[in-house]
């Protein structure tokens, strides 16, 4: 295992309240997944770790951050939000017990491939949790699946200049032991219900696991391309098989695109030949159970 550290932790006090998240645990538990990466020498992101007790919204404080000189690679961690926000503007509720974090990053892609920042850093996070005996699947486009149930999502926000994404942040809430939504589940209690001993013990190692899942994910985006990744991200997609109808024409879902777009073939009838086309995030509504037939919106 290598010996380098790539990361820094402070604690910044928002409020007066006792911090659930506690820093030389975190510490530990990135240390302990220093080798935990493509290849041993494999240059991952340095990260500059803030941890904070309760704020508005993790992906705001971090560009607050951002504005005042913070680098890619500096962290936000929350153990509450007050307003916490997800895809399409909805609110994230964060209520104590979950984890909540932001990460800036410098991705150097055109404003067109932001939905790439996404695809790779829900393959990062699903892929590290596999390995470590949590069956993540994903939701496209942004959803942590488990059981069936929501165990998280990612929120990718992204400033622009000439067409290209100068800087992003990529927020990550994961249900570790909060309250939750009939549709959602919380890591705590899946662990609970397991016959063999959890490997992920704690909200601090929960919270080391998805960092580091970030940093495989947005690695292997800047060396290797998107491409490589489609294949591994399309295998852990809940609706792969699906049937769609769009535009009363019956058609299966079978993958993801570059852009981020779900793939759909549409299979020939008396009037049309078989065509494969691509449809955006929220045009259509993917369920959380064992749905077989989804619907475009109008």
């Amino acid at each position: 295992m290598s010996e380098r550290k790539s990361f820094h932790l402070s604690q910044e006090f928002y409020s007066n309240s006792t911090v659930t998240l506690n820093c030389e645990r975190l510490e530990a538990a990135l240390e302990t997944l220093q080798g935990f990466a493509p290849t041993e020498n494999t240059p991952l992101l340095e990260l500059n770790i803030q941890v904070f007790e309760c704020i508005a919204s993790t992906n705001q404080t971090l560009w607050n951050l951002i504005n005042t000189g913070a680098k890619a690679g500096t962290v936000v961690i929350a153990s509450q939000q007050t307003a916490g926000r997800g895809q399409w503007g909805r609110q994230w509720q964060s209520s104590q017990g979950g984890l909540y974090l932001s990460l800036a990053y410098d991705p150097k892609i055109l404003a067109s491939q932001q939905a790439q920042l996404t695809l790779c850093s829900a393959w990062g996070i699903a892929t590290i949790l596999r390995d470590y005996d949590i069956p993540v699947r994903l939701k496209w486009p942004n959803d942590l699946i488990l059981t069936e149930r929501k165990l998280g999502g990612i929120l990718t926000e992204t400033k622009v200049s000439n067409g290209q994404i100068i800087q992003a942040v990529i927020g990550v809430g994961i249900n570790w032991a909060n309250s939750i939504p009939e549709t959602g589940i919380n890591l705590q209690t899946y662990l609970a219900q397991s016959p063999d001993p959890p490997r992920v013990y704690s909200l601090e190692m929960l919270a080391a696991l998805i960092l580091q899942g970030l940093r495989i994910g947005l690695w292997q985006l800047s060396t290797v391309g998107i491409e490589s990744l489609l294949k591994s991200y399309s295998q852990l997609l809940t609706c792969i098989g699906s049937q769609v109808k769009v535009a009363q024409r019956c058609g299966v879902i079978v993958g993801v695109n570059a852009n981020g777009e779900l793939r759909v073939m549409l299979k020939p009838d008396d009037a049309n030949k078989a065509q494969e086309i691509c449809i955006e995030p929220g045009k259509i509504s993917l369920g959380y159970g064992s749905e077989e037939s989804f619907h475009i919106k109008t």
